[in-house]
Parts: structure tokens; sequence; C-alpha cells
């Protein structure tokens, strides 16, 4: 298990290398590519796989995914606000074989998936120093993962969510956010020798990377929630030894819009 882990890691990781490296169209069919199987394993957890829902689901993620590269629809509200009509219709229609939930969980899906996943495309191509802080997403999210996992298994003592995670740790928790910041401060010095960081956007990055190891956290626990809710173990099997997309980009999930928004804001 840890050898097959350890093998689809390092794939995974070539792959982003490469696709955050050129961006662009590349980039956007990864992450709609991510989005779509993400979306259909949320929807096979809920139970809602096979509904009309789901189907028109998939439909309006390869139109945001459309529009997201064309840019032909610049408000995003009026998008979301055809999606929920469209799905309201189809409720009016099907109302005798779905209930109400089907259609709140279908719109869920669009929005908990595909268009928090799209951030990460967004802030790729988003100013001239898009590809640094595009990696600062990962960094807080699995970078989190990894140090919170080495700290807690070495001097965890106190359980952060029992129920949701049992191997979770505070101290854990406390190691990932510093080690995600040390780890971050790292990347941000050896790549200020190929492109020039002003001192405001190297205390950007370990900001940003502060609040993305925290959110990054709770974008793992609202995932393992859903699970329980659901009594399943793992989103699916894409991934050896990861699961499914869901299982190994939940944390990232939550971390990709809110850093958007702090790079969006502070640079």
């Amino acid at each position: 298990m840890f050898w097959k882990r350890a093998l689809s890691g390092v794939v995974m990781m070539i792959a982003l290398i490469f696709l955050l490296h050129f961006g662009g169209l590349p980039l956007l069919l990864m992450i709609f590519g991510l989005s779509i199987v993400g979306e259909f394993e949320f929807y096979r957890a809920i139970g809602i796989q096979k509904s009309v829902f789901a189907y028109i689901g998939y439909v309006f993620t390869a139109g945001y995914y459309l529009n997201l590269y064309t840019g032909v629809i610049d408000d995003f509200l009026l998008f979301m606000m055809l999606i929920l009509i469209v799905f309201m219709i189809l409720y009016v229609i099907n109302h005798t074989k779905y209930q109400i939930k089907d259609v709140a969980l279908a719109f869920f899906g669009v929005f908990y998936v595909p268009i928090m996943l799209s951030f990460i495309y967004r802030i790729r191509m988003h100013g001239e120093h898009g590809l640094f802080f595009v990696w600062l997403i990962f960094i807080a999210s699995w970078g989190t993962d990894t140090c919170a996992y080495c700290v807690g298994m070495l001097i965890g003592k106190h359980k952060m969510a029992p129920i949701l995670s049992p191997k979770k740790s505070i101290e854990g928790a406390v190691g990932g956010v510093v080690g995600a910041t040390l780890i971050t401060l790292i990347y941000a010095f050896a790549m200020n020798n190929f492109i020039v960081l002003s001192d405001k956007e190297l205390i950007i990055s370990a900001v940003v990377t502060i609040v993305g190891a925290v959110i990054s956290m709770y974008g793992d626990l609202a995932a393992s929630a859903i699970k329980r809710n659901y009594n399943i173990k793992d989103y699916g099997k894409l991934i050896p030894g990861h699961g499914g997309v869901l299982d190994r980009f939940d944390s990232v999930i939550f971390t990709a819009p809110l850093m958007y928004i702090l790079v969006f804001y502070l640079t």
C-alpha cells in the first residue's frame, strides 16, 4: 500500500508540475476532468448519480468550464441562477420521483467540486506571478497534511476531531500549519532567484499559507463528515493508494477559492 501510494503520488506531482507550468487550456482540461470525476463521486456518495439532476450537473459543469475559458458570460451570479432555475424546472417535471433535497444536493455538487476546484486555474492565470501563487494552494493543502501527519505520529496526544478523523491531533494540526509555512518561506526564497518578489509578496505568501493551511484541515474534515453521513470509507479508487478525487483533493477544494480571494485582494 505504501509503495502504491508513493508511486501514484509521484505521478500526480509530475503531471501537476507540467500542467501548472504551462497553464492555459491543458491545465483547464485537467481540472475539468478532475471536477467531473469528483462530481460523480459526490453524487454517487449521496445516491443520485443516476438521476436527471446528476446528468444536468455534468452538462452545467462543462458549460461552466467552457465559459471560464471563453469568458462569454462574465456574471457568475447569473450563471448560478440559471443552473438553479433549470434544476427547479426539472424538479417540477419529476416531482413525484424526486424530493427537493435531491435538487439542493445536485446544485451543491456543482458548486462544491467543479466551481471550487476551478480556482486553481483562476489563480494560475491571475497576474504575472500566477505560477508562483498557485503552488501555495498545494503547499497549504498537501504540505499541511504531510507535516500534520508526521508531527501527529511523533507527539500527537490530544484528538482534534475524534469522531470525524480519529487520527488527527491538535499537535499535528499546529505542526501542519507551521510546517507548511516554513515550506512556503523556503519555496518563496528559492523562487526569488527566478522571479522578482517584493517584500510585500513574500509576507502575503506566508499569510495566505497560514490561513490556507487552517482552512484546508476543515476541507478534509468536511469531506469526512459527508462520508460519515452516508457510511462510506472512500469516495472512489481512481488514484491508487489515495482513493478517489475527493479523497485526495478534499482540502484543495476549500483552499483554492480562499487563496484566490486573498491573492486577488492583497496583491
